[in-house]
């Protein structure tokens, strides 16, 4: 199949607005429509340019942001309920069929450790320096 320059811009366009899509909830029929393409048209030539369906790359794309946020240490549920899965059920088994492992089993091993947060030397020695020492001599005098 042969695509033209304005449409082969359209479809990369397309591509972009799916892999964005991804956490931004555009059905396949929007995103065709934002392109200006009919929804069977789009989905035709989409694949024939691509090798994959729209679908099929919103959903790698999904999963893809799914592997990060459960990385940065979200829960399955946290995760799933961000990318707008229906179920955590329906969730998990596209994850497991997809990249071989439950998202739990994914978390566990590659989740980094949360740490307590980072405190300048400066105002980590302030908390040992006695109460009185900062006044000035100027002022008034504590009563």
């Amino acid at each position: 199949m042969i695509v033209d320059g304005p449409t082969f811009r359209r479809l990369v366009h397309a591509r972009a607005l799916l892999v964005s899509a991804a956490h931004d909830g555009l059905s396949v029929r929007q995103v065709a429509a934002r392109v200006g393409l009919s929804p069977f048209h789009f989905i035709r030539m989409f694949g024939a340019l691509f090798g994959d369906t729209p679908h099929q790359v919103r959903t790698r794309a999904r999963l893809e942001r799914a592997k990060l946020l459960l990385a940065a240490g979200a829960t399955v549920t946290e995760a799933c309920v961000e990318l707008g899965f229906t179920s955590v059920g329906s969730f998990s088994g596209l994850f497991r069929r997809r990249i071989g492992a439950p998202p739990s089993v994914y978390r566990r091993a590659i989740a980094v450790p949360r740490r307590a947060p980072l405190v300048p030397g400066c105002l980590g020695l302030m908390s040992e320096v006695p109460a009185g020492a900062w006044s000035n001599s100027r002022e008034a005098p504590p009563r």
